[in-house]
């Protein structure tokens, strides 16, 4: 009986702590600059960015060159990554605005639909994705923040989880092209 006990036991505690989730867009309501998504990745816009494991151990570094078309209510974003080993990737995403506050977004690797809420100068993403690891996939889940700063730069943060374990963090930051005198760099050749 002690091994279901215990069982029980760690099975609560993960509900509890992964259902007290600190964050609300609404708490960042009068922040400025407002962030309209819509908006800001129209264009062509630089990323760079870092994922951590649990244990606050940089595993990879990568670029992103994201080119953006908006067409009415629909943004697409064609993501083009470089990682610092070499290794090269692409992601499309398909967003979707369904009001000044809710959005909606699919990709080839998204699990359902990436499920939006933006407020003030934050956006947050929530969403399941599969994520290549090696030969294979995990499905994990992400709690993903972008924050609109003064002068263009936006911060983005995900947590990544399984089965509300937290596996590791993504941070990125992004630039949108016309803010650079030149290019940063050519991931498309």
């Amino acid at each position: 009986m002690k091994p279901i006990r215990f069982f029980t036991a760690l099975a609560i505690t993960v509900l509890m702590l992964s259902g007290c989730s600190g964050m609300k867009p609404e708490q960042f309501t009068k922040h400025r600059p407002p962030l309209v998504l819509e908006d800001y990745f129209s264009g062509t816009v630089y990323a760079w960015g870092i994922f951590e494991d649990r244990f606050a151990q940089v595993k990879r570094q990568f670029q992103v060159d994201i080119q953006g078309i908006r067409d009415g209510n629909t943004l697409v974003l064609d993501e083009a990554f470089l990682f610092d080993d070499g290794e090269k990737d692409s992601r499309i995403w398909t967003i979707t605005k369904h009001s000044d506050q809710h959005y909606t977004g699919t990709a080839g690797d998204i699990i359902g639909e990436a499920k939006g809420i933006s407020a003030g100068n934050a956006l947050n993403w929530q969403y399941q994705m599969n994520l290549r690891v090696g030969d294979g996939s995990l499905q994990v889940t992400f709690d993903d923040w972008m924050f609109l700063q003064p002068g263009g730069v936006m911060i983005n943060r995900a947590i990544v989880s399984k089965w509300g374990v937290e596996l590791g963090r993504v941070t990125l930051f992004f630039v949108r092209a016309e803010a650079l005198k030149q290019a940063p760099f050519n991931l498309r050749d």
